[in-house]
């Protein structure tokens, strides 16, 4: 669905019958594959579980890693990534599923990766706002590897999908995962 400005409302996901970490993405008339958490969707998301977490979820901002890719005119607030950026994912710590800057001594994962699937990285309202230690952290929506690969819990599409999605998601875009 698409507001006046022609941007989406939103893009639904939901997991197909025949494999848990596959699915299908629906954004206006367009349907795209997707790699999802190696766990499934599920509403009884964890740390470290693998799960996608179901749910209707704002696109917060996201990254891009200019180094491999252009700065695409979006609705929504795009970093450049850099070389210093990690994602906390450690449950116990001040800065648990947030931005961090590197070296960081607390458990993290990096945000420019050697692989392409942080090439266009979106961060998820998935205990974001509402921060509860242990939901889970780094819930994002990203590139998928060439075989869709499964996640840790995200969810992941071909690079030219996200391209043109950038194009029609606007701050009022919402990912619905079912």
């Amino acid at each position: 669905m698409k507001t006046k400005n022609s941007r989406l409302k939103h893009i639904i996901v939901r997991q197909c019958s025949s494999n848990k970490s596959k699915g299908l993405i629906f954004a206006g008339s367009r349907c795209f594959s997707c790699a999802l958490g190696r766990s499934g969707i599920s509403t009884k998301k964890r740390e470290g579980d693998g799960v996608t977490p179901a749910g209707t979820f704002s696109i917060l901002y996201g990254f891009y890693r200019a180094d491999r890719v252009s700065h695409r005119p979006t609705g929504i607030a795009l970093l450049q990534n850099r070389k210093t950026f990690g994602w906390c994912d450690a449950p116990g710590d001040r800065n648990y599923n947030r931005l961090v800057k590197l070296p960081y001594l607390g458990r993290h994962e990096k945000m420019w990766r050697e692989d392409h699937l942080y090439d266009y990285c979106l961060v998820l309202d998935q205990n974001y706002s509402k921060r509860m230690r242990g939901l889970g952290s780094a819930i994002f929506f990203h590139i998928a590897s060439e075989d869709f690969k499964p996640t840790e819990g995200c969810v992941a599409i071909k690079l030219s999908d996200m391209r043109w999605l950038l194009q029609h998601i606007g701050g009022d875009t919402k990912l619905v995962i079912k």
